[in-house]
């Protein structure tokens, strides 16, 4: 039984750092597409994403914290969080702004399935701290989903 509660941590830990990964990732991005948007819808897509961001940013702390008080160590560095997220750069500033919004929702829709998934891992491991910051966060990554599909109509 110990091996398997060690087992389930492990991979809970694993996980937490993948979205760990995945909120610098989508912070750099969600950064990159305030600072680079352009068109009629300037002004309320520059502040979207900005909020967007700070959220988002936010969360990165709190992660972290879970790794640690999990024992676990967090990533190091900009290769480690490479390594391990599921968003994909975007090295583009002159996107038009659909493609933007396009792009976070379908990001944010990532860290959604991530976060569902990583319930059942906090469930085996018996963390029901990480189990509820869990529902939290997916409510937050759901509320930027809607958000930016909105803007798409």
């Amino acid at each position: 039984m110990a091996e398997a509660n060690t087992n389930s941590k492990t991979a809970l830990i694993a996980e937490l750092n993948g979205l760990l990964a995945d909120h610098f990732a989508l912070f750099i991005k969600t950064k990159n597409f305030h600072w680079h948007v352009k068109g009629p819808r300037f002004r309320d897509l520059h502040l979207l994403f900005d909020e967007q961001a700070i959220e988002i940013r936010d969360q990165i702390d709190v992660i972290g914290e879970r790794v640690r008080k999990q024992g676990g160590d967090t990533l190091t560095s900009v290769g480690s969080v490479a390594k391990a997220t599921r968003i994909e750069d975007q090295d583009s500033a002159s996107l038009d702004a659909e493609a933007m919004i396009a792009e976070l929702r379908d990001d944010n829709r990532k860290v959604v399935e991530r976060l569902k998934k990583m319930k059942t891992l906090a469930d085996q491991a018996g963390d029901n701290a990480t189990d509820g910051l869990l529902d939290d966060w997916t409510d937050m990554a759901e509320e930027r989903v809607w958000f930016l599909s909105s803007f798409l109509g």
